[in-house]
């Protein structure tokens, strides 16, 4: 028996800010289906293609993206033939969701969670073409961040557009969390905290599932590691530690950066890395 979904929701963060963990535990709930990142807006928008984006059209490369993402990333290259003739924005964008939806009634799921962090990017163009979006904003200590970064832009450069210096990486979270935060409070959006989930992950959960619509299950922490293994189909050093969620601290921080370095992240991160740690479980 089909059931009817629910509200569209949408996982948004700074990559590397642990979104594949909080995605791979909602994918565990028995109402919710989730995805490999879909970047759709992302590569939908046309930033740089002026006239195109002058005139609502998709960008040029969102055809050859929706190509790879349906055939190798979801194995239903036979959605293709759903997407419009006429490349305009609005209707892909309506389109995409209706797909997405109809993925989620075929498994008999309530809600799908669309994750792909660069999202946070483009709130402004997922509310304009899903009203009704509900947003899940993933926040992360600046150090942790900034260091993941680093380190995964240069050892997968391709995947990333070459490495990240450091002031990339500080100035990219900064971005991302500034953005998060100017929606704290807002109807259809909650924000969380990387450290409070992983501190306290019911707590967080059942939060969660509140603003979603949905009841707690208490059996997502247990099972969210087999629900990780079809999200983990794209490259560029994605993962999520399927031994149980960890509240230890790493040190790549350390291990990355000499002293002067360290300090002068720590100095960059402080003033934000405050205000995230101000912020109410």
């Amino acid at each position: 028996m089909r059931v009817q979904s629910k509200t569209p929701v949408f996982l948004v963060g700074c990559p590397r800010s642990g979104t594949t963990l909080l995605q791979s535990l909602l994918a565990a709930h028995p109402e919710i289906i989730s995805f490999p990142e879909s970047q759709f807006f992302q590569y939908c928008t046309p930033e740089y293609e002026l006239r195109r984006k002058k005139l609502g059209l998709i960008s040029k490369q969102l055809k050859p993206w929706l190509k790879t993402y349906f055939t190798e990333h979801l194995g239903r290259p036979d959605l293709l033939t759903h997407f419009p003739q006429i490349p305009l924005q609005s209707l892909y964008a309506q389109k995409f969701i209706k797909i997405l939806t109809l993925l989620t009634e075929e498994q008999d799921k309530q809600i799908f969670l669309e994750k792909t962090p660069q999202h946070i990017f483009y709130i402004n163009t997922i509310k304009k073409y899903i009203p009704n979006v509900k947003i899940i904003h993933l926040l992360r200590s600046g150090t942790d961040v900034v260091a993941s970064l680093y380190e995964v832009t240069h050892r997968y450069p391709k995947a990333w557009d070459g490495k990240w210096e450091i002031d990339q990486c500080i100035e990219h979270w900064q971005q991302a969390v500034n953005i998060s935060l100017s929606y704290q409070n807002q109807p259809n959006h909650h924000l969380v905290t990387y450290e409070h989930l992983t501190a306290d992950p019911e707590v967080v959960l059942k939060k969660i599932c509140n603003f979603i619509g949905i009841i707690y299950d208490q059996n997502i922490i247990q099972n969210y590691s087999n629900a990780a293994q079809p999200l983990l189909l794209q490259s560029g050093g994605r993962t999520v530690n399927t031994q149980g969620i960890s509240r230890s601290q790493s040190n790549k921080f350390e291990k990355l950066f000499d002293s002067s370095q360290q300090q002068y992240i720590r100095e960059r991160v402080s003033e934000v890395n405050t205000t995230l740690q101000q912020m109410p479980l």
